[in-house]
Formats: structure tokens, C-alpha cells, sequence
């Protein structure tokens, strides 16, 4: 038996504040969408928007007021300055949505202008990157077609597994595989077909009666879009690194929620727990140990990666930590009452053989 420090016996009504929950839960996402549809989506670094990026360390201590003066003179196009670290280390992020000029001059005319106008701080180019705009249009679209693909792969997979409906699964798929199709007959672009393509998922998945899928599948956008719109209020930039971030939470979520579902499909396949809510509530008490300290010890981790791992990793940690959090809320509070709300037919199917 695993470790447990709640008492086995834990009866908290959690299918019993759900409402609160949905409140909650929309109150983030209009916040984050609102934020999103002020800056006019999320703000692209470098791997998605194309242009220049050059990292730079200064040997004296600089302020980005001295940086930011010293380069003005550039008019490098949607140019901006970025600290990495704390402000003692003296190290920044020179970004360029120029296209116009090479590398190599860009390198140039930033080293030129430091040397000129901040002698003394003895500044260092360390790192340049150039991502050509056409190779970033090509990667955010395929950074939205992974994320898709996979809550995709999950909803067929839980649909079979928890619900031994592959029949359906395979409907759900061949359903899928038309709608994007006319969707893509009509001209959309990536960004609506992969919107289209979700409403579609959710609709055959209402339509097939997969009520462990739609739960599993929109705690999982629930949880992407809640990060997506903290990234969009923290004025945080999204790149390859936020997207590994996104899919790595899309895993972890899941295997929250497949733990509660797990114990909720044998709690109905043995008959126990009364009422579909009671069973939901019960479930969710006895795998609340397990939830905390998976969670807990993640977090833990991922804690110390955004405090201690460096400027590089700084916002695929802070993704983890959100979505981390998020996800194990999503899995009690959003997942578990939307089954509540939609899987009373199958409960009572599922629950048929043990009153035989």
C-alpha cells in the first residue's frame, strides 16, 4: 500500500464545489482571453515571429537604461531590450524583428555602438540567433498541430480504455479526419482549423456518449489556455521552449485525471459508493494522497529549476509551475464534475453487471 498521510477516510465534498470551481476557472480564462485579444495574441519570440536575437554580458555593472541609450541610435525595427537574471549580473537579451540586415551586421552595429557609448562596461556578444520569418511561421504551425494532435491521441486512448469503446474511438477518428478536411477545403488558417478541429472533438465526443474523454479533453484545454493567458498577463514571450512546456503539462495532466478516473471506473465496476457523486467524491478522497505528493514533489523540482537553472530555462519553468498547479486543480475540480454532469447514462450502464 502506498504512502498516505490523509486519513483513508477523508470525506471532503469536492464534487460539492464545483460550481465555485467553474466560476473560478472562468474567470481565469476570460481574464487571460481578454488579455490575449487586447495584445492581439500572444506575444512570439524569436522562433515563432522570425528577426535577431543577441544575448550580451557586460564585465561592469549596466542598467538597461545605459544599454537601451547606447542602441536607440540603431533604429532597429521592433527592437527590445530584456534582463536575463538579476539586475548584478549585467546581462541582456537585444531583440530585432529585422529581417533587412545579416547577422553578421547586426553583430556589427550592436558591438560598435556598446564600445562606443559604454567603453568602460567592456560589453560581450555571447550568443546570436536569426530565424528567418517565413521558419517561424512554419514552426508556430507546427508547435499548434503537436499540441492538437496530442489531446487528439488522448481522447481516442481514454475513450477505449476506460470506456472499452474503440468502435468509437475509431468513429471519433474518421469523424475527425472529415471535419478537418472540409475545413481545410474551405482555406483556414492553421490557428482555426486546429479551433475548428477541437469544437469538433468535443461535439463527437457529447454525441458518442465518451464522457471520460470530453472530461479528460477539456480539463486539458482548461489547463493550456489558463497558462497560455498567465504567459499573455506577464507579458511573457512564447517560444519552442513554452510549447515543449505546454505538451509537457498536457502529459502530466492527464495522468492526474487517469488516476482519479481509474478509481472511479473500479469503484462503479464493484458496485460501491452510491450515487454517481458520491462515488466521484469518494474516489477523488482516496487518491488525494497520491495526488499531493506527485504534485508536491513536482513542483518542489520545478521550483528550483526556475530559481536556480539559469535565464534559459526561466519560462519553461514558470509554465511547469503554473501548469503543474493548474492541472492537479483541473483533475479534481474540472475533469471529475464534468463526468458528474455528462456520464449518469453511462454510471448506470457501467454499473448494470455489478447488480446482476
Amino acid at each position: 500500500m502506498g504512502l498516505q498521510f490523509i486519513r483513508p477516510n477523508t470525506k471532503i465534498d469536492f464534487v460539492g464545489f464545483r460550481y465555485v470551481a467553474y466560476c473560478v476557472s472562468a474567470a481565469l480564462i476570460l481574464l487571460g482571453l481578454v488579455s490575449l485579444v487586447i495584445k492581439g495574441g500572444p506575444r512570439y519570440g524569436i522562433d515563432f515571429a522570425g528577426g535577431i536575437i543577441v544575448q550580451v554580458k557586460f564585465e561592469e555593472k549596466t542598467d538597461m537604461n545605459q544599454v537601451r541609450g547606447a542602441l536607440e541610435g540603431l533604429k532597429l525595427p521592433g527592437m527590445v531590450i530584456q534582463q536575463m537574471g538579476a539586475a548584478e549580473e549585467s546581462e541582456y537579451l537585444v531583440r530585432t524583428s529585422s529581417s533587412e540586415v545579416s547577422s553578421e551586421e547586426v553583430r556589427s552595429m550592436i558591438g560598435q555602438s556598446l564600445a562606443k557609448d559604454l567603453p568602460q562596461a567592456k560589453g560581450e556578444i555571447r550568443r546570436l540567433e536569426m530565424v528567418g520569418p517565413k521558419v517561424g511561421a512554419d514552426l508556430r504551425s507546427k508547435a499548434l498541430e503537436a499540441m492538437y494532435y496530442a489531446i487528439l491521441l488522448i481522447a481516442i486512448y481514454i475513450s477505449g480504455r476506460f470506456e472499452q469503446r474503440w468502435t468509437a474511438a475509431g468513429i471519433m477518428a474518421a469523424g475527425l479526419f472529415v471535419g478537418i478536411s472540409a475545413l481545410q477545403f474551405l482555406g483556414l488558417s492553421t490557428s482555426w482549423l486546429i479551433v475548428g478541429a477541437m469544437v469538433i472533438t468535443l461535439g463527437l465526443c457529447l454525441y458518442l456518449n465518451l464522457t471520460y474523454a470530453l472530461g479528460a479533453v477539456l480539463a486539458l484545454i482548461h489547463d493550456v489556455i489558463i497558462t497560455v493567458g498567465a504567459f499573455s498577463l506577464m507579458n511573457k514571450e512564447f517560444d519552442l521552449t513554452v510549447i515543449a512546456a505546454l505538451l509537457t503539462i498536457i502529459g502530466y495532466s492527464l495522468n492526474d485525471t487517469i488516476i482519479v478516473f481509474d478509481r472511479i471506473r473500479e469503484t462503479l465496476r464493484y458496485g460501491k459508493g452510491g450515487t454517481f457523486a458520491e462515488v466521484i467524491n469518494t474516489s477523488i478522497n482516496q487518491t488525494l494522497s497520491r495526488t499531493i505528493l506527485t504534485s508536491g514533489l513536482t513542483l518542489i523540482v520545478v521550483v528550483c529549476l526556475y530559481l536556480l537553472g539559469g535565464a534559459v530555462i526561466h519560462d519553461f519553468a514558470l509554465a511547469l509551475l503554473i501548469g503543474i498547479f493548474v492541472g492537479t486543480y483541473s483533475s479534481i475540480f474540472v475533469a471529475s464534475p464534468i463526468l458528474l454532469h455528462f456520464g449518469k447514462r453511462r454510471m448506470a450502464q457501467d454499473s448494470a453487471p455489478a447488480k446482476a
